[in-house]
């Protein structure tokens, strides 16, 4: 029923009431300028956070990855470390005369005159 009422209310002109006009328009035209600064500055924030979190999540599987290799190679390198030491001690003993002919008698089947070697088969 009220869609069917015109209204015959008239504004008055008067310096008062355009004055307000303005202040209301330039207000309206704020809050529309401040509204985009707002969602143009929260889409930025929200891409500044997604590249962050993206680099973030890539320098930690990065790290996560880095960290394996060390592990593997600490292995590495103890196992290393160990048969560098059983060599050391492999060429101490090449370096005695008695040694030698001992390794020369299993290796080789090499014996002193007058000795005979039996080979037992292994379990």
């Amino acid at each position: 029923m009220s869609a069917l009422h015109k209204n015959n209310v008239t504004k008055l002109q008067s310096s008062y009431v355009s004055a307000l006009e303005q202040k209301e328009k330039k207000a309206g035209k704020r809050r529309r300028i401040v509204m985009v600064r707002f969602t143009f500055l929260s889409v930025l924030l929200m891409a500044l956070s997604a590249a962050f979190l993206y680099v973030l999540h890539s320098q930690s599987v990065n790290i996560e990855a880095k960290m394996r290799d060390q592990r593997k190679l600490e292995q590495r390198l103890e196992s290393l470390e160990k048969q560098q030491k059983r060599l050391e001690e492999e060429i101490k003993k090449l370096h005695d005369d008695d040694y030698i002919a001992e390794l020369a008698r299993k290796k080789y089947f090499l014996s002193k005159q007058g000795e005979i070697i039996f080979t037992v088969p292994e379990k």
